[in-house]
Protein backbone atom coordinates (compact mmCIF):
# COMPACT_ATOMS: atom_id res chain seq x y z
CA UNK A 1 0.00 0.00 0.00
CA UNK A 2 1.56 3.33 -1.01
CA UNK A 3 1.18 6.24 -0.07
CA UNK A 4 0.00 9.02 -2.93
CA UNK A 5 0.55 12.78 -1.83
CA UNK A 6 -1.46 15.39 -3.27
CA UNK A 7 1.85 18.03 -2.55
CA UNK A 8 5.16 16.04 -2.20
CA UNK A 9 6.48 15.85 1.34
CA UNK A 10 10.43 16.88 1.32
CA UNK A 11 12.34 18.23 4.19
CA UNK A 12 16.01 18.01 4.71
CA UNK A 13 17.65 15.55 6.94
CA UNK A 14 19.04 17.55 9.93
CA UNK A 15 22.23 17.37 12.59
CA UNK A 16 19.87 15.28 14.69
CA UNK A 17 18.34 13.08 12.74
CA UNK A 18 22.25 12.45 10.48
CA UNK A 19 23.41 11.49 14.30
CA UNK A 20 20.82 8.86 14.00
CA UNK A 21 21.99 7.40 11.16
CA UNK A 22 25.54 7.24 12.70
CA UNK A 23 24.49 4.99 15.47
CA UNK A 24 21.83 2.73 13.28
CA UNK A 25 24.72 2.63 10.96
CA UNK A 26 26.85 0.41 14.71
CA UNK A 27 24.46 -1.99 13.39
CA UNK A 28 22.01 -1.10 16.80
CA UNK A 29 18.11 -0.50 15.98
CA UNK A 30 17.27 3.35 16.35
CA UNK A 31 13.49 2.59 17.48
CA UNK A 32 10.55 4.24 18.77
CA UNK A 33 8.24 1.34 20.32
CA UNK A 34 5.05 2.33 21.28
CA UNK A 35 2.35 -0.08 23.26
CA UNK A 36 -1.18 0.92 23.96
CA UNK A 37 -2.96 -1.66 25.83
CA UNK A 38 -7.00 -1.97 26.53
CA UNK A 39 -10.29 -3.65 26.76
CA UNK A 40 -12.68 -4.37 23.18
CA UNK A 41 -11.18 -5.13 20.13
CA UNK A 42 -9.38 -3.15 17.18
CA UNK A 43 -10.14 -4.24 13.43
CA UNK A 44 -7.50 -4.70 11.28
CA UNK A 45 -8.85 -3.26 8.12
CA UNK A 46 -10.18 -0.51 9.96
CA UNK A 47 -6.92 0.20 11.19
CA UNK A 48 -5.40 -0.13 7.90
CA UNK A 49 -7.69 2.77 6.22
CA UNK A 50 -6.85 5.10 9.72
CA UNK A 51 -3.10 4.69 9.21
CA UNK A 52 -3.45 5.58 5.15
CA UNK A 53 -5.99 8.73 6.67
CA UNK A 54 -3.23 9.95 9.72
CA UNK A 55 -0.10 9.25 6.98
CA UNK A 56 -2.10 11.66 4.50
CA UNK A 57 -2.46 14.50 7.24
CA UNK A 58 1.39 13.49 8.68
CA UNK A 59 3.46 12.40 5.38
CA UNK A 60 6.63 12.30 7.51
CA UNK A 61 5.96 8.91 8.90
CA UNK A 62 5.97 7.70 5.41
CA UNK A 63 9.08 9.01 4.45
CA UNK A 64 12.24 7.22 2.39
CA UNK A 65 15.93 8.93 2.34
CA UNK A 66 16.96 10.33 -0.82
CA UNK A 67 20.15 11.99 -0.89
CA UNK A 68 20.30 14.49 1.63
CA UNK A 69 16.54 14.69 2.10
CA UNK A 70 13.15 12.77 3.48
CA UNK A 71 10.75 12.24 0.64
CA UNK A 72 7.24 10.99 1.09
CA UNK A 73 7.61 8.49 -1.22
CA UNK A 74 7.55 5.63 1.06
CA UNK A 75 4.81 2.81 2.34
CA UNK A 76 2.03 3.64 4.49
CA UNK A 77 2.36 1.68 8.07
CA UNK A 78 1.29 -1.99 7.66
CA UNK A 79 -0.68 -3.58 10.53
CA UNK A 80 0.55 -6.81 11.18
CA UNK A 81 -1.31 -9.41 13.40
CA UNK A 82 0.19 -11.25 15.63
CA UNK A 83 -0.69 -13.97 17.31
CA UNK A 84 -2.16 -14.55 20.67
CA UNK A 85 0.32 -13.90 23.63
CA UNK A 86 2.79 -13.29 21.93
CA UNK A 87 5.57 -11.43 23.81
CA UNK A 88 8.71 -9.27 23.74
CA UNK A 89 10.44 -12.25 22.72
CA UNK A 90 8.59 -12.39 19.54
CA UNK A 91 10.35 -11.63 16.43
CA UNK A 92 8.19 -8.29 15.11
CA UNK A 93 9.91 -6.57 18.08
CA UNK A 94 13.18 -6.53 16.90
CA UNK A 95 13.53 -6.17 13.73
CA UNK A 96 14.74 -3.28 12.00
CA UNK A 97 13.19 -0.64 10.03
CA UNK A 98 14.93 0.87 6.97
CA UNK A 99 14.42 4.54 6.40
CA UNK A 100 15.94 4.17 2.41
CA UNK A 101 13.59 1.30 1.71
CA UNK A 102 10.69 2.00 3.71
CA UNK A 103 8.56 1.53 5.78
CA UNK A 104 10.01 3.94 8.76
CA UNK A 105 6.68 2.38 11.00
CA UNK A 106 4.71 0.09 10.97
CA UNK A 107 1.77 -1.51 13.75
CA UNK A 108 1.80 -4.76 15.56
CA UNK A 109 -1.76 -6.36 16.61
CA UNK A 110 -2.46 -8.88 19.42
CA UNK A 111 -5.85 -9.58 20.25
CA UNK A 112 -6.50 -12.21 23.05
CA UNK A 113 -9.59 -12.74 24.44
CA UNK A 114 -11.02 -9.63 25.39
CA UNK A 115 -7.66 -7.60 25.75
CA UNK A 116 -6.41 -6.13 22.50
CA UNK A 117 -2.36 -4.80 22.42
CA UNK A 118 -1.46 -2.34 19.48
CA UNK A 119 2.54 -1.64 19.20
CA UNK A 120 3.53 1.08 17.02
CA UNK A 121 6.87 0.86 15.64
CA UNK A 122 8.53 3.38 13.77
CA UNK A 123 12.59 4.66 13.47
CA UNK A 124 14.07 7.13 15.69
CA UNK A 125 15.93 8.64 12.83
CA UNK A 126 12.96 9.93 11.42
CA UNK A 127 10.65 10.96 14.52
CA UNK A 128 10.35 11.27 18.33
CA UNK A 129 8.09 10.39 21.16
CA UNK A 130 6.27 13.64 20.37
CA UNK A 131 6.10 13.44 16.68
CA UNK A 132 5.02 9.85 16.89
CA UNK A 133 2.22 10.27 19.55
CA UNK A 134 0.69 13.12 17.53
CA UNK A 135 0.51 10.18 14.71
CA UNK A 136 -1.10 7.58 17.04
CA UNK A 137 -3.56 10.17 18.30
CA UNK A 138 -4.23 11.01 14.39
CA UNK A 139 -4.57 6.84 13.90
CA UNK A 140 -7.79 7.08 16.96
CA UNK A 141 -9.05 10.04 15.20
CA UNK A 142 -9.65 8.48 12.04
CA UNK A 143 -10.57 5.35 13.47
CA UNK A 144 -13.73 7.50 15.53
CA UNK A 145 -14.61 8.94 12.17
CA UNK A 146 -13.12 12.43 13.33
CA UNK A 147 -10.66 14.59 11.05
CA UNK A 148 -7.15 13.80 11.85
CA UNK A 149 -5.18 17.01 12.99
CA UNK A 150 -2.20 16.47 11.23
CA UNK A 151 1.71 17.31 10.98
CA UNK A 152 2.30 19.14 7.92
CA UNK A 153 5.21 21.00 8.75
CA UNK A 154 8.91 20.12 7.65
CA UNK A 155 10.90 22.41 9.98
CA UNK A 156 13.69 21.16 11.34
CA UNK A 157 16.27 21.93 14.51
CA UNK A 158 17.58 25.11 12.76
CA UNK A 159 13.99 26.60 12.92
CA UNK A 160 13.69 26.01 16.79
CA UNK A 161 17.38 27.30 17.11
CA UNK A 162 16.10 30.53 15.97
CA UNK A 163 12.72 30.61 17.94
CA UNK A 164 14.59 30.21 21.07
CA UNK A 165 16.32 33.73 20.49
CA UNK A 166 19.18 34.25 22.51
CA UNK A 167 21.25 31.10 24.15
CA UNK A 168 24.37 31.51 26.04
CA UNK A 169 27.11 29.49 23.89
CA UNK A 170 27.27 25.65 25.26
CA UNK A 171 31.01 25.14 26.56
CA UNK A 172 33.16 23.32 24.32
CA UNK A 173 32.25 19.79 24.22
CA UNK A 174 34.96 17.14 25.42
CA UNK A 175 35.30 13.72 24.50
CA UNK A 176 33.52 11.61 27.72
CA UNK A 177 34.98 8.64 29.47
CA UNK A 178 33.43 5.58 29.88
CA UNK A 179 32.25 4.57 33.21
CA UNK A 180 31.84 1.04 34.19
CA UNK A 181 28.55 -1.19 33.44
CA UNK A 182 26.50 -1.74 36.48
CA UNK A 183 24.21 -4.17 34.76
CA UNK A 184 25.50 -7.67 35.26
CA UNK A 185 28.42 -9.50 33.53
CA UNK A 186 29.95 -11.07 30.01
CA UNK A 187 28.61 -10.79 26.81
CA UNK A 188 25.59 -8.91 25.88
CA UNK A 189 23.03 -11.02 23.69
CA UNK A 190 21.94 -9.32 20.73
CA UNK A 191 18.53 -8.67 21.80
CA UNK A 192 17.84 -5.94 24.77
CA UNK A 193 16.18 -7.04 28.08
CA UNK A 194 13.42 -5.26 29.20
CA UNK A 195 11.42 -5.10 32.07
CA UNK A 196 8.48 -3.46 33.60
CA UNK A 197 6.97 -1.77 36.42
CA UNK A 198 3.68 -0.06 37.22
CA UNK A 199 3.66 2.20 40.15
CA UNK A 200 0.93 3.56 41.95
CA UNK A 201 2.40 7.21 42.60
CA UNK A 202 2.55 10.53 39.86
CA UNK A 203 5.18 12.82 41.92
CA UNK A 204 6.84 15.70 40.03
CA UNK A 205 10.23 15.50 39.25
CA UNK A 206 10.33 11.77 38.36
CA UNK A 207 13.64 12.09 36.04
CA UNK A 208 15.69 13.44 39.08
CA UNK A 209 14.04 10.67 41.26
CA UNK A 210 14.77 8.32 39.17
CA UNK A 211 18.10 9.52 38.64
CA UNK A 212 18.97 9.81 42.36
CA UNK A 213 17.62 6.32 42.39
CA UNK A 214 19.75 5.19 40.19
CA UNK A 215 22.74 6.76 41.87
CA UNK A 216 23.09 4.50 44.55
CA UNK A 217 24.27 1.89 41.59
CA UNK A 218 26.86 3.72 40.50
CA UNK A 219 30.13 1.57 40.20
CA UNK A 220 32.33 5.09 40.60
CA UNK A 221 31.67 7.77 42.59
CA UNK A 222 30.45 9.71 39.34
CA UNK A 223 27.65 8.83 36.45
CA UNK A 224 26.90 10.29 33.67
CA UNK A 225 22.81 11.16 32.55
CA UNK A 226 21.02 12.30 29.41
CA UNK A 227 17.72 14.07 29.51
CA UNK A 228 16.01 13.89 26.04
CA UNK A 229 13.96 17.40 25.33
CA UNK A 230 11.23 18.20 23.28
CA UNK A 231 12.52 21.30 20.76
CA UNK A 232 8.76 21.96 20.38
CA UNK A 233 8.41 24.03 23.46
CA UNK A 234 9.81 26.63 21.49
CA UNK A 235 7.54 27.08 19.20
CA UNK A 236 4.78 24.97 20.38
CA UNK A 237 2.88 26.27 17.27
CA UNK A 238 4.82 24.12 14.72
CA UNK A 239 2.87 20.51 14.23
CA UNK A 240 5.99 18.43 12.86
CA UNK A 241 7.05 14.40 13.22
CA UNK A 242 10.61 14.86 13.03
CA UNK A 243 13.17 13.79 15.38
CA UNK A 244 13.26 17.08 17.11
CA UNK A 245 14.88 15.94 20.26
CA UNK A 246 17.91 17.36 22.03
CA UNK A 247 20.01 16.08 24.58
CA UNK A 248 21.15 17.34 28.16
CA UNK A 249 23.90 15.78 29.58
CA UNK A 250 24.09 15.82 33.29
CA UNK A 251 26.85 14.41 35.54
CA UNK A 252 25.71 12.28 38.58
CA UNK A 253 27.08 11.50 41.58
CA UNK A 254 26.78 8.62 43.88
CA UNK A 255 23.99 8.82 46.58
CA UNK A 256 22.51 12.03 45.07
CA UNK A 257 20.04 13.73 46.01
CA UNK A 258 16.98 13.65 43.91
CA UNK A 259 16.26 17.78 44.28
CA UNK A 260 19.95 18.32 43.18
CA UNK A 261 19.06 16.89 40.43
CA UNK A 262 15.92 18.23 39.42
CA UNK A 263 17.53 21.68 40.40
CA UNK A 264 20.30 21.31 37.80
CA UNK A 265 17.56 19.81 35.17
CA UNK A 266 15.47 23.13 35.87
CA UNK A 267 18.62 25.48 35.53
CA UNK A 268 19.76 23.74 31.98
CA UNK A 269 15.95 24.49 30.66
CA UNK A 270 15.57 27.65 31.48
CA UNK A 271 19.38 28.62 29.85
CA UNK A 272 18.25 26.56 26.89
CA UNK A 273 21.30 24.79 26.85
CA UNK A 274 19.53 21.70 24.86
CA UNK A 275 19.24 24.75 22.12
CA UNK A 276 22.57 25.05 22.70
CA UNK A 277 24.49 22.34 21.95
CA UNK A 278 22.66 22.55 18.23
CA UNK A 279 25.21 25.10 17.37
CA UNK A 280 28.36 22.50 17.78
CA UNK A 281 29.32 20.43 14.60
CA UNK A 282 28.28 17.16 14.83
CA UNK A 283 30.84 14.95 13.41
CA UNK A 284 33.67 17.03 14.94
CA UNK A 285 31.92 18.20 18.78
CA UNK A 286 30.24 15.17 19.01
CA UNK A 287 30.65 13.92 23.00
CA UNK A 288 30.49 10.16 22.59
CA UNK A 289 31.78 9.37 19.06
CA UNK A 290 33.07 11.37 15.95
CA UNK A 291 33.00 8.47 13.67
CA UNK A 292 31.51 5.50 12.46
CA UNK A 293 34.55 3.51 14.37
CA UNK A 294 34.76 5.39 17.81
CA UNK A 295 31.16 4.70 17.60
CA UNK A 296 32.03 0.33 17.47
CA UNK A 297 34.88 0.87 19.70
CA UNK A 298 32.07 0.85 22.65
CA UNK A 299 32.53 -2.41 23.89
CA UNK A 300 29.39 -3.29 26.26
CA UNK A 301 32.09 -2.81 29.66
CA UNK A 302 32.11 0.51 29.75
CA UNK A 303 30.11 3.35 28.73
CA UNK A 304 30.49 7.34 28.09
CA UNK A 305 26.83 7.60 29.37
CA UNK A 306 24.99 5.71 32.37
CA UNK A 307 21.61 6.24 31.23
CA UNK A 308 19.29 8.10 29.42
CA UNK A 309 16.14 8.89 30.91
CA UNK A 310 12.64 10.22 29.13
CA UNK A 311 9.53 11.23 30.55
CA UNK A 312 6.70 11.16 28.10
CA UNK A 313 4.72 13.39 30.62
CA UNK A 314 0.99 12.89 31.01
CA UNK A 315 -1.12 10.65 28.41
CA UNK A 316 -4.39 10.41 28.57
CA UNK A 317 -5.81 7.39 27.54
CA UNK A 318 -9.26 8.48 25.95
CA UNK A 319 -6.98 10.01 23.29
CA UNK A 320 -6.70 6.08 21.99
CA UNK A 321 -10.22 5.68 22.40
CA UNK A 322 -12.24 3.64 19.73
CA UNK A 323 -15.70 2.28 19.14
CA UNK A 324 -15.09 -0.84 20.42
CA UNK A 325 -11.77 -0.19 22.28
CA UNK A 326 -11.00 1.53 25.60
CA UNK A 327 -7.26 1.96 26.47
CA UNK A 328 -6.05 1.12 30.13
CA UNK A 329 -2.44 1.87 29.63
CA UNK A 330 0.53 2.71 27.21
CA UNK A 331 4.43 2.27 27.88
CA UNK A 332 7.03 2.24 25.30
CA UNK A 333 9.99 -0.28 24.52
CA UNK A 334 12.67 2.00 24.80
CA UNK A 335 16.05 1.13 22.42
CA UNK A 336 19.40 0.35 23.09
CA UNK A 337 22.32 3.26 22.38
CA UNK A 338 25.96 2.19 21.25
CA UNK A 339 26.73 5.24 24.11
CA UNK A 340 24.78 4.34 27.00
CA UNK A 341 24.54 1.06 29.53
CA UNK A 342 20.41 1.32 30.16
CA UNK A 343 17.51 3.71 28.68
CA UNK A 344 14.95 4.16 31.19
CA UNK A 345 11.05 5.73 29.99
CA UNK A 346 8.16 6.96 32.00
CA UNK A 347 5.07 8.21 31.72
CA UNK A 348 2.09 8.77 33.67
CA UNK A 349 -1.45 7.23 33.03
CA UNK A 350 -4.27 8.00 35.20
CA UNK A 351 -2.99 7.57 38.87
CA UNK A 352 0.04 5.59 38.04
CA UNK A 353 3.61 5.51 36.35
CA UNK A 354 4.71 3.27 33.64
CA UNK A 355 8.42 2.98 33.59
CA UNK A 356 9.97 0.61 31.39
CA UNK A 357 14.11 0.04 31.09
CA UNK A 358 15.93 -1.11 27.99
CA UNK A 359 19.33 -2.69 28.74
CA UNK A 360 21.81 -5.32 27.37
CA UNK A 361 21.24 -8.88 27.86
CA UNK A 362 23.81 -10.49 29.61
CA UNK A 363 24.23 -12.51 33.01
CA UNK A 364 22.98 -11.20 36.04
CA UNK A 365 21.21 -8.29 34.16
CA UNK A 366 17.73 -9.52 35.01
CA UNK A 367 18.83 -9.66 38.25
CA UNK A 368 20.24 -6.27 38.62
CA UNK A 369 18.07 -4.56 36.86
CA UNK A 370 14.91 -5.47 38.30
CA UNK A 371 16.71 -4.71 41.92
CA UNK A 372 17.49 -1.08 40.07
CA UNK A 373 13.49 -0.59 38.69
CA UNK A 374 12.52 -1.93 42.34
CA UNK A 375 14.53 1.41 44.04
CA UNK A 376 12.84 3.35 41.14
CA UNK A 377 9.71 2.55 41.72
CA UNK A 378 10.52 3.14 46.06
CA UNK A 379 11.96 6.61 45.17
CA UNK A 380 8.46 7.54 43.27
CA UNK A 381 6.25 6.44 45.93
CA UNK A 382 8.25 8.40 48.31
CA UNK A 383 7.76 11.31 49.86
Amino acid sequence: MTLTAVRPYTRRISPIERGYLNAAATGTPQLIQMVVEGKGTLDADALRSAARLATEASPGLAVRRRGALWRAAGTVPEVVELPAGSGLDHPFFHRDLSVVTGPVCELGLVRDGGTTRLIVRASHIVTDGRGLRQWIADLFRALRGEEPAGCPDTVDDAHFRAAAGEVRPAPEAARLTGLPAIIGEGEPGERPLWLRRRVAATPSGTTARAAAALSRHLATDTGRLIVPVDLRRHDPAMRSTANLTSQLVLDLRRDDSWKRVHSTLIRALMAKTEVAVLDRDFLRDNPFANNLSEARAFDGHSFPCTAIISDHGEVDPDVFAAPAFRATSFSTLPMLVPYAEMFLSACRVGGETELTLACRDRPGAREKAGALLDDIAEALTAG
